[in-house]
């Protein structure tokens, strides 16, 4: 069994006040039980120091441990869009293949994960870069971004859960195509879209690229979670419009 960071679920939130407290605090026990983010910052720095400083150099001989930072340092502003190694080579100055070996150690570390996108020829989907997100979500500043990552480490957990309690063939992907629609989130079970979940800051109008996926798998659960929305509705299409509590608690 994989650990975690605590969830809606697993502390029985049952208020959007309680759920935005977890998503401004992280979902580490010392920095979320500390109810203080001048002590949730503190810690995540902390954190970060002792990752770079003390885990990299048990796992790896890495030479530039100050180059190292400004990567983990530069990568929470690129979260919820597709990660470009090549950007990243240009910005650090390093190899391509520097930068992808250093974030293969911050993945192994747990640091952050990553998530492949999810299509086919016929809906015309990109095939190769990847998303990350962060496992301790509060280091993300701009709040849609927190949130998507917050939602992400909800549904990695619940997919772990189920993978190793239950041996279920799900995964975590991510859906974007030539024309530029996305949907943050699709969890497949033996390769075939389960869900289908896309976040929101507040309530909005569904999402086209939703819309339009929930079209062509008519059978999987589509919902678009807002983190400070009051809608609660089911489109005709199926969709179902929510706050976010609503739907993490239904995960673990």
């Amino acid at each position: 069994m994989r650990l975690h960071p605590l969830s809606v679920a697993e502390l029985q939130i049952s208020t959007s006040a309680q759920m935005q407290d977890l998503l401004h605090l992280g979902g580490f026990p010392e920095p979320f039980l500390s109810g203080s983010e001048v002590e949730a910052r503190r810690w995540s720095r902390e954190f970060r120091s002792r990752l770079i400083h003390e885990d990299v150099n048990s796992l790896e001989r890495v030479l530039d441990l100050g180059q190292l930072e400004l990567l983990m340092l530069g990568l929470p502003e690129r979260v919820g869009s597709p990660l470009s190694i090549n950007s990243l080579r240009e910005d650090l100055q390093v190899s391509h293949k520097t930068v992808a070996h250093w974030l293969d150690i911050l993945e192994r570390l747990y640091a952050i994960f990553r998530i492949s996108p999810f299509g086919s020829p016929k809906l015309r989907a990109v095939k190769k870069e990847q998303k990350h997100y962060h496992t301790d979500w509060s280091l993300i500043q701009e709040p849609s971004m927190r949130f998507e990552n917050f939602v992400a480490s909800h549904l990695l957990k619940w997919i772990h859960l189920k993978q190793d309690a239950e041996g279920r063939g799900l995964e975590l992907r991510y859906f974007r195509d030539v024309d530029k629609r996305e949907v943050d989130f699709v969890v497949l079970e033996d390769r075939k879209p389960l869900q289908l979940v896309e976040c929101k800051w507040d309530d909005a109008p569904i999402s086209p690229g939703l819309s339009y996926l929930k079209a062509r798998f008519k059978n999987s659960e589509a919902y678009q979670i807002s983190a400070r929305g009051a809608k609660d509705v089911q489109s005709q299409e199926g969709i179902r419009v929510c706050n976010a509590l609503h739907f993490l608690k239904t995960l673990v």
